[in-house]
């Protein structure tokens, strides 16, 4: 883990030789969902591949890119492009980012993403606030020596998603008519998508959707001391008696059909704050 942080601290080095903006919050754009950053008043734009120890996003949709500037008022850090377990990368690198925001004064991590809707309430183009997950991915970002200049040994998870924020993410929905539902995330590894008898387990513990990132980012704020707000898109639905074979190019039009409606909601809860 010194080697950890004496990677961030490189890492700082190098985004401070870029900007002198010093963000409170951060925001990983999830898959469809990278047209945030045209929102952003950018002071800044890095592409990953720049910066020391960041690493590549691999998957076409994700632009791969960390932006400062000003959204809603606010001082901001989005990662246009986040890192997946399926990828190929190791815990550390997929948190790595997170752990960069720390110790770059961010507080509060808003972080969105695109999954299959298990609740049969929720269709494609619904938005959900996420109130809790189900860590199915067989790891977690906090195995091995702790380095309590990151965070603690054993940080609480009673609450990973801010009470504070769901109470104000659903306030700012209502005020504006935006529709937005509430339930829990769940994540597997992927690439495969579930099978029906995957669906039906995870509609039995508990899961209201299902993808394939999210958690390992959540958990890693949380032990850096960050409040979080989580929002995910469901692009399709994945009922086991009514399951139809993924169409990957219909599932990014409903995020990007989503996407507006997103961004209102993310500026709106920023300027709220």
């Amino acid at each position: 883990m010194t080697a950890t942080f004496e990677m961030i601290q490189e890492s700082m080095k190098f985004i401070a030789s870029k900007t002198d903006c010093k963000p409170e919050y951060g925001i990983i754009l999830g898959t469809g969902l990278g047209r945030l950053a045209d929102a952003i008043k950018a002071d800044c734009v890095i592409p990953y591949e720049q910066i020391p120890h960041f690493p590549v996003s691999t998957v076409e949709t994700h632009a791969g890119k960390l932006i400062f500037g000003e959204l809603a008022g606010k001082k901001v850090m989005a990662m246009q492009g986040r890192f997946h377990y399926y990828e190929g990368y190791s815990m550390q690198q997929i948190v790595f980012p997170i752990r960069v925001m720390k110790f770059l004064s961010v507080k509060t991590l808003i972080v969105s993403n695109a999954c299959g809707g298990i609740n049969p309430n929720f269709h494609p183009g619904t938005i959900m606030a996420i109130t809790d997950h189900i860590n199915l991915l067989g790891d977690n970002p906090l195995i091995g020596p702790n380095d309590n200049r990151i965070g603690p040994r054993f940080p609480d998870m009673s609450e990973p998603y801010s009470k504070r924020l769901l109470e104000l993410v659903h306030k700012v929905a209502l005020k504006n008519g935006i529709r937005l539902e509430s339930g829990v995330y769940a994540s597997m590894s992927g690439p495969s998508l579930e099978t029906r008898s995957e669906y039906r387990m995870l509609k039995i513990i508990g899961a209201d959707v299902i993808g394939m990132s999210t958690v390992p980012e959540v958990i890693a704020a949380v032990h850096a001391g960050l409040e979080v707000l989580g929002l995910s898109v469901v692009t399709d639905s994945c009922l086991p008696d009514a399951l139809e074979p993924a169409d990957i190019k219909k599932i990014i039009a409903v995020a990007d059909k989503a996407e507006p409606v997103l961004v209102k909601l993310i500026q709106k809860v920023l300027e709220a704050l």
